[in-house]
């Protein structure tokens, strides 16, 4: 991936991966619609079909018959920003993403099953108008992710099943920044003239594991955990007004390492009755981990240190997700359910990565066509607290204010071989 932003202009872009800004930091929670209309309450334990590869694979020991699941979620974030030093507005600055997801489960025997996963853990996309007067640090930033993620799972008795999983992650990223108020240095009037560019691939390597503990057919908890994955971006910057290069429109190779948090999750699922169940999770993500953004290359300097693009210290902590849900069967054919989750804003807000706190409001159903057959729909609104924040861009600290929701629906397909 590119290397070179100005400054704090790259600070969001490696934020990798799949678009969704709905979740903290860049995470993408849109891994099934069964579970979008719980809030993804329960998710480490609930196994209703083969989804169960994206959060806890010991899960898959459940299944009595093969299943290919599925899924297609259309996040619609809704945020608006404004320049409080000049009123300045950017309407809707999240583009509308699509997140597809698939994933197949078969048991082995009565002891081992396997499956495989393709789906999206992490991404963001904002694109601000090209005239906006803090173009230096706003601009279009979009990155994208796929995680390939083959996973084994193994009984050892009635109650206890272990699974692990291979993450292969393959992620693309491309940002843009313009001049912005920085037009009169460059000798122009044209605030949409482009300042830096990026654009890359690369491709990352990880593990999961995860234990389901059946205490009874009604009850039971799953606990799973992914581990980092390390992203080693290297590829095109182009510094188009040569003022980190030393030349007007010069093509570089730079590095940059960025880091895809741990993540672990504790879930529990109760059937109260024949009709009604209860279901809950807690996710821990170690957004700790990412403390800087540093992109080098031989032919950068930076801030007059030679190799260093940029340098950007990042402002993020671990934080905690807490979902509750229900499930209740209304017929043979049909199944609601709900559920509400807080999840709790990871770092500090950026232009890129207007990040806060967020509350889900989630339902949705399943129906049975038939046996084999059935579909699931879920949809999801998400409030979240307005704010203020401050950004350093080329030319002195601005503020900005930002207020937005999101509206996310899924649609998903369940087979039974």
């Amino acid at each position: 991936m590119s290397k070179k932003l100005s400054r704090t202009a790259i600070a969001l872009a490696v934020a990798l991966a799949a678009p969704s800004a709905w979740s903290a930091g860049f995470q993408v929670s849109e891994h099934s619609a069964s579970g979008l209309g719980r809030a993804y309450a329960g998710d480490a334990a609930i196994a209703d079909n083969a989804s169960v590869i994206g959060r806890n694979p010991a899960q898959m020991t459940m299944f009595k018959e093969a299943q290919l699941s599925t899924a297609l979620h259309i996040v619609d974030p809704e945020i608006d920003i404004t320049d409080t030093s000049n009123n300045q507005k950017a309407s809707d600055v999240a583009p509308m993403q699509f997140v597809p997801a698939t994933y197949y489960v078969s048991p082995i025997n009565d002891k081992w099953a396997w499956g495989v996963g393709l789906y999206t853990v992490y991404g963001v996309a904002t694109d601000y108008p090209d005239a906006f007067e803090a173009g230096d640090v706003a601009g279009d930033t979009s990155l994208a992710s796929v995680n390939l993620n083959p996973s084994i799972a193994y009984r050892l008795n009635e109650q206890v099943s272990f699974g692990a999983g291979i993450n292969v992650v393959y992620a693309i990223a491309e940002l843009n920044r313009h001049i912005g108020t920085l037009a009169p240095t460059f000798g122009s009037d044209n605030f949409s003239e482009k300042l830096i560019s990026m654009e890359g691939d690369t491709w990352g390597f990880g593990w999961n594991v995860g234990a389901l503990f059946e205490l009874d057919k009604d009850n039971r908890f799953g606990i799973a955990y992914r581990s980092e994955v390390e992203l080693d971006f290297s590829g095109d910057f182009t510094d188009h007004q040569g003022s980190i290069t030393g030349t007007k429109g010069q093509v570089v190779t730079g590095d940059l390492s960025v880091p895809l948090p741990a993540v672990a999750e504790l879930s529990g699922f109760h059937q109260l009755n024949p009709s009604l169940a209860v279901h809950y999770s807690m996710m821990w993500s170690q957004w700790s981990s990412f403390t800087e953004l540093k992109a080098t290359s031989a032919q950068c300097t930076s801030d007059g240190v030679k190799g260093v693009c940029f340098d950007k210290q990042e402002d993020y902590e671990s934080v905690f997700r807490w979902s509750l849900g229900t499930t209740y069967d209304i017929s043979e054919d049909w199944t609601v359910r709900t559920g509400f989750a807080f999840d709790e804003k990871a770092g500090k807000s950026t232009l890129s990565i207007p990040d806060s706190d967020r509350y889900w409001f989630s339902a949705g159903a399943t129906y049975r066509y038939s046996p084999n057959l059935t579909f699931d729909a879920g949809v999801t609104y998400i409030a979240s607290k307005s704010g203020t924040f401050t950004e350093t861009s080329l030319t002195g600290e601005r503020a900005f204010s930002a207020k937005g929701a999101a509206y996310i629906g899924a649609m998903q397909a369940n087979y039974s071989f």
